[in-house]
């Protein structure tokens, strides 16, 4: 097979036969050569593709070298053109100064002394192709992880909720005046009738514009607080907005994001409501008194709605939305982790990717929290000793809390075990110690708590009666007002400044809580300290016994079918299968694989996606292990509670990396 293009090498040698002795050995070796005569041809074949460029090193002596030094510096990122330069008075700057300027010119070079031994240039020649090949593949993965970013813009952009970036401009005192447009989404010119708006000033587009939207934004971007608000703007056509404003940029920056819904609707059925209950009230003292009792009752049963309503909706969006997230992550999740452990590219490559996988475990770890707050993430609820879990922590949460914090454990005797998933548990744990530890920022005192609490019928506000084991977390820190404490709860909700939270974390304590028929209180005094209560219910189960550790240096052999729907997560595994020894074989549907089933591909493990349009991956197993009992199947799915799935069959939680697939195969 004739080697392509971008594997071949290009020879620039002018005098004497150098390039045809040259090309001779390189294609005696099975290298592609093309010899170009001038160093003009040498820089347009270099656009073409090639694997290597081979001088000599008079042919450098050209009048222009300028074509040839543009070409370099327009290299992409991830290119770093290798050169093979032979030369008469040896390779290095030491024995020949003249080196230093071509080694300034073309940067990647190796210097070959002549006369020279066939072997040694064939040598260099594969080296500098296998360097090349790398280049080429870190470019593969970055094209990839460009996609993925593609498609994550577009969910962006198919929001229902406005959302806006502005810029504030402030006059020389200091206050706010005008805003500008930096960035918005579609929903932004449904919701405000504004088009657009990008580049321009909201003066620019209305001039009568209310002065307090200027004030609240100006407020945001001086102090870097989040705000949450309702407000009126009558010059955009009476419209009222529900508003959430914070801070983006670096520090100094003058930008704040908005994202806002249009509420007049609600706002106007609440003022006919306001309206006919002032009418009520006329008609007597005593219809007055039911007419207002009646209207709290009202209040507190549309509050409870509104949060039920919050929370359903958040699990629904988060259960779909949560699919196509782990379908984004799971190639971006195993490429990065292919690349890392590779160990490909230079010190500045390696830093970029170690850096792009942080964020996509970080990008995993933020869909784990919003499932968990949505009641849509699987919980494994056994047996858990909730003291020994926290004596286990305990080294660690010192830590975490710093020198200026001391740290009190009070686990009562004799505890009974309780119904909860123990990394969930512990996961909670941490978030409310790192939350106690943020309110004591001068230091002062954490006590961790584990006793056992009988709840009658009339005790705790949403526990059933019955035994409850209470964790609690206490600090002497700053407290919380009546006020914070309602909404402490609420997604999103965060005191914290930019960057220091993403306000997940009590609402996922709380999520975890509810799911387990359990609750979260909160008992708080401003300068006093607040105490956290998670209550968990008691069982009488027994912990059940931790499994021994696999060996899975040695997954296995054999053939193995990769179905997916998606080419992405397709490919992706399938590479991570080939390393681990298998022979792979891709399908793009259930009905693709069985037709290369039912061909004679001997199928040792069957890898498939669940939701694909036709069959279905759980179809696909059941048919697979009725015709050939033999082959191990396993299905893996982007959804969190795996719906729809038997229970018979293993599967695999989107996304994974190599050592998480290993396993599972293992486990097979």
């Amino acid at each position: 097979m004739i080697p392509h293009l971008s594997e071949r090498a290009i020879i620039l040698a002018p005098h004497g036969r150098d390039a045809a002795i040259a090309a001779a050995m390189l294609t005696e070796a099975g290298l592609r050569a093309t010899v170009c005569g001038s160093l003009p041809e040498l820089v347009g074949e270099l656009a073409q593709g090639a694997g290597f460029a081979l001088l000599t090193e008079e042919g450098m002596h050209a009048d222009n070298l300028q074509p040839l030094v543009q070409w370099l510096e327009a290299q992409p990122e991830w290119s770093d053109f290798p050169f093979v330069l032979l030369t008469r008075k040896g390779g290095g700057i030491e024995r020949n100064p003249a080196a230093k300027r071509f080694l300034d010119i073309l940067g990647n070079v190796t210097f070959l002394e002549r006369p020279f031994h066939p072997t040694t240039l064939i040598s260099l020649a594969r080296s500098a192709l296998r360097g090349r090949r790398r280049q080429y593949e870190a470019r593969a993965r970055l094209e990839e992880l460009h996609r993925g970013a593609d498609k994550y813009r577009s969910l962006f952009e198919s929001i229902d909720s406005g959302f806006c970036i502005i810029e504030m401009v402030f006059d020389a005192n200091g206050a706010p005046v005008d805003y500008v447009f930096v960035e918005a989404n579609p929903a932004f010119e449904r919701q405000t009738g504004l088009i657009d708006a990008v580049g321009r000033s909201m003066r620019s587009l209305v001039p009568e514009h209310e002065q307090r939207w200027f004030e609240i934004y100006g407020k945001v971007a001086r102090s870097g607080e989040h705000v949450r608000f309702e407000e009126h703007a009558e010059a955009l056509g009476d419209i009222w907005y529900e508003v959430y404003a914070f801070k983006v940029g670096q520090a100094g920056s003058d930008h704040v994001a908005v994202l806002f819904n249009d509420v007049s609707e609600r706002r106007r059925m609440e003022q006919s409501l306001r309206r006919s209950e002032e009418r009520l009230r006329g008609l007597n003292e005593t219809l007055e008194q039911r007419v207002a009792e009646r209207t709290e009752a009202l209040e507190t049963a549309q509050e409870a709605l509104r949060q039920s309503q919050k929370l359903e909706a958040m699990g629904q969006l988060t259960g779909g939305v949560a699919h196509d997230f782990n379908n984004l992550l799971t190639p971006i999740v195993g490429s990065l982790d292919l690349l890392q452990r590779r160990g490909l590219g230079s010190d500045r490559d390696r830093r970029l990717i170690e850096g792009a996988a942080q964020s996509a475990e970080r990008a995993r770890t933020l869909v784990q929290r919003l499932l968990a707050f949505a009641r849509r993430q699987p919980l494994q609820a056994t047996a858990v000793d909730i003291g020994a879990l926290v004596t286990d922590l305990s080294d660690l949460i010192v830590s975490t809390c710093g020198p200026r914090i001391g740290v009190r454990l009070d686990i009562g005797d004799d505890l009974p075990f309780a119904k909860a998933d123990a990394n969930q548990v512990e996961m909670a744990l941490l978030n409310l110690t790192v939350n106690a530890r943020d309110a004591m920022a001068e230091g002062g005192e954490l006590t961790i708590g584990v006793h056992r609490r009988d709840i009658g019928d009339d005790d705790v506000a949403g526990l059933r009666a019955g035994a409850y084991v209470d964790l609690s977390v206490v600090d002497t820190g700053t407290g919380m007002s009546a006020e914070t404490i309602a909404k402490a709860i609420e997604p999103f909700f965060t005191t914290k400044g930019i960057g220091q939270g993403t306000g997940l974390g009590l609402s996922m304590v709380h999520g975890l809580a509810a799911q387990l028929g359990g609750a979260l209180r909160i008992d708080s005094i401003v300068g006093e300290g607040t105490a956290m209560h998670l209550w968990l219910p008691v069982t009488a189960a027994r912990p059940e016994a931790a499994e021994a550790p696999l060996e899975i240096d040695a997954v296995g052999r054999g053939t193995a079918m990769v179905v997916d729907d998606e080419d992405l997560v397709r490919q992706s595994t399938a590479h991570m299968m080939g390393e681990l020894g298998y022979r792979v074989i891709e399908a793009r549907s259930g009905e693709e694989a069985l037709r290369l089933f039912a061909d004679g591909e001997p199928i040792d493990v069957l890898v498939t996606d669940h939701l694909m349009p036709g069959m279905t991956g759980t179809e696909l197993a059941t048919t697979i292990r009725a015709r050939n009992p033999q082959t191990r199947v396993l299905v893996v799915s982007g959804y969190a509670d795996g719906k729809g799935i038997s229970a018979s069959l293993p599967r695999l939680a989107k996304p994974f990396r190599q050592s998480d697939l290993a396993r599972t195969l293992a486990h097979l």
